[in-house]
């Protein structure tokens, strides 16, 4: 098979991660799609740094054997423990990691604070702390960790009750300060970026990173000349490692929201 007819795999602990492959498919219209997501295993961001490197891992072989020609970690937890030492391991193989999209928010140049939610686990890194670091002196970046947000998503409940009240409760205590912007740093977290807005209100921005990443993905498949130039639509497969169908036809309803 000629390589630029080969899909693009997506990697996710769960569902979030088709938040960026939406952006891809807007992006990237005609070309193959592989998704994994790994709801059996999910939440990552609860998981110890070790344990997250392997199972990124697992599916990133699960994602080459199935006959990738790039690979997105659509995990800003994955990323944060796995992407340097994939590449290391790949390094034929273009592999974007996400990350969160602090310098887009810094870029706008607003009044006020900048509130990065994430899981626990994202904000510990390394490579979260570096992303600190290199923007501490343009803004005041304050880091909210959401235990407990990703099993809501994972279970379909994007809006109600029982999110906005969880919502309320993590973000009202910064109802005294300035809000410059949200950053969604967990590609599961779009889709609950109604029910943040509704409670932050529409003037206070909220970004996140998979267009971004998808913009990534297609800027190192032109670089190899990997980019599928056939005038087509899209072929998606969408697996995911607890086999339920209910996750499945959620995963379904999420890439067509």
């Amino acid at each position: 098979m000629d390589d630029r007819r080969r899909p693009i795999g997506f990697f996710d602990s769960g569902v979030g991660g088709l938040s960026v492959m939406k952006e891809a498919l807007k992006l990237m219209p005609n070309e193959d799609y592989i998704y994994f997501g790994d709801s059996k295993n999910a939440p990552y961001g609860i998981r110890t740094v070790d344990e997250v490197r392997k199972l990124t891992f697992d599916a990133v072989d699960f994602l080459l054997r199935k006959g990738v020609k790039g690979i997105v970690i659509a995990c800003n937890t994955a990323t944060s423990a796995a992407v340097e030492a994939l590449r290391m391991e790949y390094p034929n193989i273009p592999i974007v990691g996400i990350e969160p999209a602090l310098k887009p928010a810094v870029e706008l140049n607003k009044e006020g604070s900048i509130l990065i939610m994430a899981t626990s686990m994202t904000l510990k890194e390394k490579k979260f702390n570096n992303l600190m670091e290199r923007y501490k002196d343009k803004a005041n970046i304050i880091p909210v960790p959401c235990p407990g947000l990703v099993e809501f998503i994972e279970e379909g409940n994007f809006e109600g009750q029982e999110v906005e009240d969880y919502l309320h409760n993590k973000l009202n205590e910064y109802n005294d300060i300035e809000i410059a912007s949200v950053v969604l740093g967990c590609t599961h977290y779009p889709f609950v970026k109604k029910t943040i807005s509704k409670i932050l209100g529409d003037k206070i921005d909220i970004i996140d990173g998979g267009y971004g990443t998808a913009k990534e993905i297609q800027r190192r498949l032109r670089i190899q000349n990997l980019l599928n130039d056939e005038d087509k639509e899209a072929n998606i497969e969408i697996i995911n490692s607890s086999n339920k169908k209910e996750v499945l036809d959620l995963s379904y309803k999420l890439l067509n929201m």
